[in-house]
């Protein structure tokens, strides 16, 4: 009977409804105070996880054997084979039902005896739970507790009293402060408030501390009291919005509306209209943590006030007044160097300063300051009390989904560099984002993050790395403490150093997210074994490489088979582990495997295939892998295939491919010509495809109407897709069978393509028809490509910003033709009576041009405009050119020595240029003089840094 109870529970979609439950429970631990109903919530939220556990085990297993039948009722067996087939899936069924009962009998017992003791605690979870408490601000401030936010106070008080503010032609601007908790908001509005240029400059000024839920008629209320200095008895929305309405009327107005809270723009629209009869010059002011909340208010993006941290010295200021009040001045000077170190514990935030100035005020030695020092802040106390609110006010206001989504974020160490679309990867592998429908759980996690970054959880975060165009955030270090206190006894940090441990309850044996931090490359690591019902294990190999884990990944693989989530990536380290055990197949729940950087990783097993949950499969920089597992169209789940930087080994993809529709994300495919492995036809069902794609091998395509199968035009998610018409190692030439030409036209992408790259093409001309048609095309690279002998009409594309052209051996001379300028446009007169704006422009967003043709011996001419073209306007944006290795080139076209744009010019191994733009005695020198930034052979021969742009 139990049996049958839970399984009617799981038709609900109970794995949806028990990870809801689980953040649920989570949000109640922290807000009951009682240790026995604490531990209650706690054994509730265990058994939950274990159901879930379960059931999707159940679900896993239905899901294998249905991909088992159908395989087997694809081949052809004889009729017998058929019957034992058919008895063997029959017994394995009633297995696989006595091993699940088992199961939900023992989380039967459990949840009986978690009824029992809710009985005895006499606990109802139908009672309403207190809303946190939230503070009730006013406009007073006390200018000595203020230290910094000068500039930011100017700004502001600029915005407010000045003419230029943009309303986006509202009559009334708002201004908005957006920042995390604690930052100090309220206390920058109050500087701004009670400037002696805002309070000269507006008749009225009113302050509101609006919090949550936003109440329009109390708001109302105030502003009318404010205006008539006493309480009143109006009843009536209407009757108060008229009353406000006249008293407004002709006056310049400073409405502050402190603390917003609510996305209902319906309860802010009649009171904005009441206001808008206020004199020209008024404003209303507001603050708030959501920049969602903001621009509902009506705030454009110019009058969006983004408040950034306090620097050091500013938090040091804001610490020591506090901590060394009543010091003698050697106290002070004694307590200096530790007191540096706990300022800079606050990352900036004013209210840490304040609430840790305020607790070292009553720490009298050295030794007690350091104490505070060397604890993490959840350990503090008065940080639990006074720190930790604020921000749990943010918390609490998110959707059950984002306080999953956030509170995983945990896992990751202090400081670390969080990328978009793996954090999304990754909430997906815990079924966070369960409750669309497949096909866009990503746009759905996208929406998730930028709601969370809106709400300051997230900080834009700005590195010089190569994959720039990669979004990557931080966390701040508070906002990471405050998480670790909500998941204390889910979440585990482990560091093998010394046996050494962090700062965490390690005797918490159901955690469900680790992660292992090796700082010795230990044979065998220390606990990790302990927690077997782990969901997430991420392993930070940035101190050793990743070989060593071979010793005890078996061990690992059989012991924690709750894993929906392993990161067995490498460090930037030459070795690395060779090979996965075979034990990886006992891992059903896995939905996300990283592998990224194992450098020796030469093969994958075919147990790996049996994962049918696996969404992300990551072998980015595995570049000894040398095939895919044969049975990979098992794995029927799968979304993310990251086999980037892989093709120097990677022979082929299996067959079987094609069965893949849920793939989102193939960074390589390999063609291999041969009827054992994939071909071009089977990416024809991968319609999810999006982002990059490259295909290689495309020397040993014959067929055309393969490549036509494969309808890339049909992915429209994909942005940039690289051809490459090179042989696979190991294959023999078919030089003679092979037409480049017709298999690119057959290779027509998706309008919608930004970038796009050709190597290796073997015919004389690219005469693709659908090239020009790509309007959004950005970045074009052509390399290597030996028998061209022409260049195509790039300069057609309305937004290419970037091209590279090299290695093209027969390539004599660049025409007119690479302009893309039709025939009927070249002979249009220059002195025609059409207005100068409509002229012909060839290359209108070219910023990029780079030729590198690597001791090429046959490119001499350059060709320049003749009388008739000069008309026509080229590279009007150009900002960089280089040319490389172009040993013949005799010089540059006047349309380049003479644009005005250009910032960087940089020529090498071109002999004859080099000397025509040399210094002061090249014959080109007083037509590039011009240009900001000139390097010639590795010599930087001019430089201009403040007009040159940054690339």
């Amino acid at each position: 009977v139990r049996f049958e109870i839970i399984v009617d529970l799981s038709g609900l979609n109970s794995g949806i409804r028990l990870s809801g439950l689980n953040s649920g429970i989570r949000f109640l631990t922290e807000i009951v105070k009682d240790a026995n109903v604490r531990n209650w919530l706690k054994k509730l939220k265990d058994v939950a996880y274990d159901v879930d556990d379960v059931l999707d085990e159940w679900n896993s297993e239905k899901l294998k054997s249905q991909i088992e039948k159908e395989q087997k009722e694809a081949r052809n067996f004889p009729l017998l084979k058929k019957m034992r087939n058919s008895i063997s899936s029959f017994t394995f069924q009633t297995i696989l039902y006595y091993k699940i009962a088992s199961k939900l009998s023992g989380v039967n017992e459990q949840l009986d005896s978690i009824a029992t003791e809710k009985d005895r605690y006499k606990f109802g979870l139908e009672k309403v739970v207190e809303e946190p408490r939230r503070l009730i601000t006013a406009s007073f401030i006390d200018d000595e507790e203020v230290y910094g936010r000068c500039q930011e106070t100017e700004i502001l008080v600029n915005m407010l009293v000045g003419n230029n503010t943009s309303g986006g032609g509202l009559k009334l601007p708002v201004i908005s402060i957006v920042g995390m908790g604690g930052i100090g908001k309220t206390m920058l509005a109050q500087l701004v408030y009670n400037h002696s240029e805002v309070e000269c400059h507006f008749g009225k000024r009113i302050w509101i501390c609006v919090s949550d839920p936003f109440d329009e008629i109390r708001i109302a209320k105030e502003i009318l009291e404010a205006f008539k200095g006493e309480s009143l008895n109006l009843v009536g929305k209407d009757n108060i919005l008229q009353e406000i309405r006249s008293h407004v009327s002709g006056k310049k107005v400073l409405l502050v509306l402190d603390d917003v809270w609510s996305e209902d723009a319906t309860r802010w629209e009649q009171l904005r209209t009441s206001l808008k009869h206020c004199s020209p010059g008024s404003r209303i002011l507001i603050t708030t943590r959501n920049e969602k909340v903001a621009i509902i208010m009506g705030t454009t993006s110019s009058n969006l006030f983004l408040l950034n941290t306090l620097s050091l010295e500013e938090c040091w200021s804001l610490l020591s007044r506090r901590a060394y009040y009543g010091r003698t001045r050697e106290e002070c000077e004694n307590l200096d160097d530790i007191g540096w170190k706990i300022a800079e514990k606050c990352q900036g935030l004013p209210l840490a300063a304040k609430i840790l100035g305020g607790l070292l005020r009553f720490k009298r030695t050295r030794e007690q300051w350091q104490n505070v020092l060397d604890s993490e802040m959840w350990d503090i106390e008065e940080a639990e009390q006074d720190l930790f609110p604020p921000l749990f006010l943010s918390y609490y206001e998110l959707p059950l989904a984002f306080k999953q989504c956030i509170s995983y974020c945990a896992v990751f160490p202090k400081g670390m560099i969080l990328r978009k679309d793996e954090l999304i990867k990754l909430w997906m592998a815990q079924d966070y984002l369960k409750g669309v429908r497949c096909e866009e759980m990503e746009i759905v996690g996208e929406e998730y993050f930028d709601e969370l970054h809106m709400r300051s959880f997230f900080q834009d975060f700005r590195g010089d790395e190569l994959d720039s165009g990669i979004m990557k955030y931080k966390m701040h270090d508070i906002i990471h403490d405050f998480l670790l206190v909500l998941m204390k006894t889910e979440c585990v940090m482990l560091v093998n150093h010394d046996s050494e441990e962090l700062k965490v309850d390690l005797s918490c044996e159901s955690a469900r997210y680790g992660t292992l931090i090796r700082k010795e490359a230990a044979p065998t690591e220390p606990n990790i074994f302990r927690f077997r019902k782990l969901r997430s294990l991420l392993i930070d190999s940035s101190y050793h490489d990743t070989s060593s884990l071979r010793l005890y990944l078996p061990r690992l693989f059989d012991q924690l088979t709750c894993l929906r989530t392993l990161n067995l990536s490498n460090g930037l380290f030459r070795n690395s582990i060779e090979e996965l055990p075979d034990e990886i197949g006992k891992l059903v729940h896995l939905r996300y495997l990283n592998l990224k950087n194992n450098k020796k990783l030469k093969e994958l097993p075919e147990s790996l295939c049996g994962l049918c949950n696996l969404q992300t499969l990551n072998l980015k920089w595995c570049d000894s892998l040398k095939e895919l597992p044969c049975g990979i169209g098992k794995i029927i789940n799968l979304r993310h295939l990251e086999n980037d930087q892989t093709n120097l080994s990677l022979m082929a993809i299996p067959k079987g491919i094609g069965r893949l529709t849920n793939l989102q994300t193939l960074s390589l495919f390999v063609v291999m010509g041969n009827s054992d492995t994939s071909s071009l036809g089977d990416l024809q069902n991968l319609i999810h495809l999006r982002g990059l794609l490259k295909i290689s091998g495309l020397g040993a395509v014959c067929d055309v109407t393969e490549a036509k199968k494969a309808e890339l035009e049909n992915k429209k998610g994909l942005r940039t897709l690289i051809l490459d018409f090179a042989i696979s190692k190991g294959l023999m030439s078919n030089r003679w069978q092979r037409d480049d030409g017709r298999l690119l036209e057959a290779l027509r992408p998706p309008p919608c393509l930004e970038e796009l790259e050709i190597w290796w093409y073997s015919s004389p001309t690219i005469s693709a028809n659908w090239m020009m048609g790509l309007t959004k095309l950005s970045h074009v690279s052509l390399g290597y490509c030996l028998h061209l002998k022409s260049l195509p009409p790039l300069g057609k594309l309305p937004s290419l910003e970037s091209l590279y052209i090299g290695g093209m051996s027969r390539v004599e001379k660049v025409s007119v033709e690479f302009l893309g300028v039709e025939r009927e446009e070249i002979l249009a007169p220059s002195s025609s009576l059409e207005s100068p704006s409509s002229s012909v422009i060839a290359f209108p967003s070219l910023k990029h041009l780079e030729f590198e043709f690597f001791d090429l011996e046959e490119w001499e001419d350059w060709m320049p405009l003749t009388s008739r073209e000069e008309h026509i306007s080229i590279m009007p944006r150009l900002c960089s050119l280089t040319i490389n290795s172009c040993p013949k080139l005799k010089a540059l076209p006047c349309y380049v020595l003479h644009n005005t744009s250009l910032k960087q010019l940089n020529i090498s191994q071109s002999p004859i240029l080099s000397e025509r733009c040399r210094k002061e005695t090249g014959e080109d020198w007083l037509t590039i003089s011009h240009i900001p930034s000139i390097m010639i052979d590795s010599v930087r021969i001019q430089v201009n840094c403040s007009s040159v742009e940054e690339f």
